[in-house]
């Protein structure tokens, strides 16, 4: 069966009356999380795979990563229930700066609460209870999606059988924090981000997403992808990449969203309120698997082994072209190493 029978559904979504308190101190009044599911629930509610999308992904693991959600495939829905929640602040139905704030009767926009990964892998605990899942056979999680997947597996140990990390770290570094940062400025030089509109900061989300592009890639794949051959004054490839990239996540996702996005990946770390990040992962009891793409310039693969080390897991190198990127391109590698351990 292919991949595209499952994809472009349209999402569940589990709603909570109750006000959820965040880390950093803000309350939701209320929660909604948007999520997909894939294949059944077994009697026993312990075959299952639980994916964690990274930054702008959505729920639909079959549209975002095509060739998973296939019989044969890693993610099977003829042997597993596959799910995957729209983490909190992302633009595809789940709480975000884009819903009602229901003390306003307005979309949240600039007055959205600074959240945090601990705050999503909460909000997944409440899903995981309404589903009745009781066992996690695996969860996957690349890049952000790592982050969610790594602070869960501390959180909740002994919920999961096999924990998959792909190109991500317990503590997000100052490289990426000065990322972060560098598109943040972006969005902010657009002046349409502080008024209350859905398409505020849209020019400064654009130019946002081309600095990213920087760390996503790397030199390898700029200078062989959008190399220009002929002698040329300007309308080079790689500016028309740049925007290409910058108006393509502009027709999908939102500026404030994506700020508070980036300020949730920057206040990751895993061992704050644990005694550090070495105590934390030694929380960690379920087998654990380690991927790293030996082109990232983001999560490195020296930065990446290291915390393999620390975790005591199986290491796996992915070599791919596409930088950071290749978590989600080396689909073919990613499933050859993971359908071992299932």
């Amino acid at each position: 069966m292919y991949y595209a029978e499952y994809a472009g559904h349209a999402p569940q979504f589990f709603h909570s009356d109750d006000p959820f308190s965040l880390e950093a101190g803000g309350v939701l009044p209320e929660l909604t999380l948007a999520y997909h599911t894939y294949g059944t629930l077994n009697e026993t509610g312990d075959n299952v795979i639980w994916v964690c999308h990274a930054l702008t992904a959505s729920s639909d693991v079959a549209e975002w990563w095509p060739g998973t959600v296939v019989e044969g495939g890693l993610l099977d829905p003829t042997r597993y229930f596959i799910v995957c929640a729209n983490k909190l602040g992302s633009p595809y139905g789940s709480t975000s700066p884009i819903t009602v704030n229901p003390a306003t009767g307005q979309p949240w926009y600039l007055d959205f609460p600074q959240i945090t990964v601990r705050d999503m892998v909460r909000a997944y605990q409440l899903l995981r209870k309404a589903l009745g899942i009781r066992r996690i056979r695996m969860i996957i999680g690349g890049s952000t999606g790592g982050c969610q997947a790594m602070e869960w597996a501390i959180a909740e140990p002994e919920l999961f059988e096999t924990v998959a990390l792909t190109v991500t770290l317990p503590k997000t570094t100052p490289w990426i924090v000065a990322d972060s940062e560098a598109q943040r400025m972006a969005i902010e030089a657009d002046p349409t981000f502080f008024e209350p509109r859905i398409d505020g900061g849209e020019r400064g989300l654009a130019a946002a997403r081309a600095v990213s592009m920087l760390i996503y890639r790397n030199s390898l794949t700029f200078n062989r992808t959008q190399y220009d051959p002929e002698e040329k004054l300007d309308d080079f490839r790689a500016s028309s990449y740049q925007r290409y990239q910058g108006s393509k996540l502009c027709r999908r996702f939102n500026a404030h969203c994506y700020y508070r996005l980036l300020q949730s990946l920057d206040s990751h770390d895993v061992g704050r309120g644990r005694g550090g990040v070495a105590a934390a992962l030694k929380r960690i009891t379920a087998q654990t698997i380690v991927m790293a793409v030996d082109t990232d310039i983001m999560f490195t693969e020296p930065e990446v082994r290291e915390m393999a080390v620390m975790i005591g897991a199986d290491y796996h190198i992915i070599h791919s072209d596409y930088g950071h990127d290749g978590f989600l391109i080396e689909t073919p590698e990613i499933t050859r190493i993971l359908k071992k351990y299932l």
